[in-house]
């Protein structure tokens, strides 16, 4: 048998080994056509070998559901006139040196802008408390009784050293904020206007009045929570009145305080002050409501030429219809004379 009859019988992989061996001498010619057909068998072997499974693969997460939208809630505007509506009036600016404030440029200790005789802390302790007894000079209150609207406590107010302290006129809108916030600018006539204006004044509880100082809403609120949608609208109005104008940190305190009572009206300057949610009532006869026709006095009534006068009797204040009322001594004709 020939070496070629021989070599095609054997099997190609016997064949490629002989050629590796011989590969270094001569490459015979049937070396290639073996190792061709060996690389067919391999790939043949391959495609028919069976492919192991791939492991299942995760089951798919559902989709998560959409969250709430991020878009915030349309706010209603607040309503024309309120205290959060007026506000956004005021000018946001920083707040100016204290330098050259002085608090008696304000003249408040010795106010009395509506030439009565009484100066301007009498007069805000006859507003705001009750059971008032007065002087004889009809003036200064001797004592009374304080709703508190700062600390919403009742009061028993005396005068005297030690107790005369515990109830303090506080200036809602402090003198010394308004100097840094506009009244810089001001003439000497607006500053006393503005040291004795009954928007600004309130008989409070002292010791929180010292402890407010100057400070405004974005340091200091009233501790009765009740009170300080009241307490903020009436320096909103205070500082519209004026043009004042207010930081940006104290305007988000007032919108922080004002928003849970949008609808919280500015105070209006000629009614009297608020009164703590838990205050009492006055305690005193209410005068007669205006228009309504005053009870004639006898014919021998006594006749005061002036409220001087009417003090020295100690019969001050003088209500439309009692012995010694005159009109024209009630000027501004609320039906109480030399109050």
């Amino acid at each position: 048998m020939s070496r070629t009859v021989a070599a095609r019988r054997r099997p190609p992989h016997a064949i490629a080994a002989a050629c590796v061996v011989a590969a270094t001498l001569l490459l015979p010619a049937g070396c290639t056509a073996a190792a061709e057909a060996g690389t067919r068998a391999a790939a043949t072997s391959s495609a028919t070998a069976p492919r192991p499974t791939p492991p299942p693969s995760a089951p798919a997460r559902p989709a998560p559901a959409p969250g709430p939208s991020a878009t915030p809630h349309a706010t209603t505007a607040p309503r024309p006139g309120s205290a959060l509506a007026t506000l956004a009036q005021l000018d946001v600016k920083g707040r100016a040196p204290l330098t050259g404030y002085d608090r008696a440029r304000f003249g408040y200790e010795d106010g009395d802008l509506d030439g009565d005789g009484c100066d301007t802390r009498n007069e805000i302790l006859r507003r705001d408390l009750v059971a008032v007894t007065l002087r004889p000079d009809g003036c200064l209150v001797d004592s009374g009784v304080l709703a508190d609207p700062y600390s919403g406590r009742t009061i028993a107010f005396e005068r005297g050293v030690q107790t005369s302290p515990l109830v303090q006129i506080d200036h809602v809108v402090a003198l010394a904020d308004a100097w840094q916030k506009g009244a810089q600018r001001w003439d000497a006539a607006t500053s006393e206007r503005f040291g004795n204006d009954p928007l600004n004044l309130l008989a409070v509880d002292g010791p929180l009045n010292q402890r407010k100082g100057a400070g405004d809403a974005a340091t200091w609120l009233p501790p009765h929570k009740a009170f300080r949608c009241a307490y903020v609208a009436r320096q909103v109005a205070v500082k519209h009145e004026y043009g004042l104008w207010v930081t940006a940190a104290e305007r988000d305190a007032m919108t922080r305080v004002l928003t849970a009572c949008p609808d919280e009206p500015l105070p209006d300057a000629s009614g009297p002050a608020p009164r703590s949610p838990a205050s009492p009532g006055p305690a005193v006869p209410s005068a007669p409501a205006p228009g309504s026709p005053a009870p004639t006095p006898p014919a021998d009534a006594p006749y005061y030429a002036s409220c001087a006068e009417a003090r020295a009797a100690g019969v001050t204040p003088l209500h439309r219809g009692t012995p010694g009322y005159r009109p024209e001594m009630d000027g501004d004709g609320d039906g109480i004379a030399c109050e």
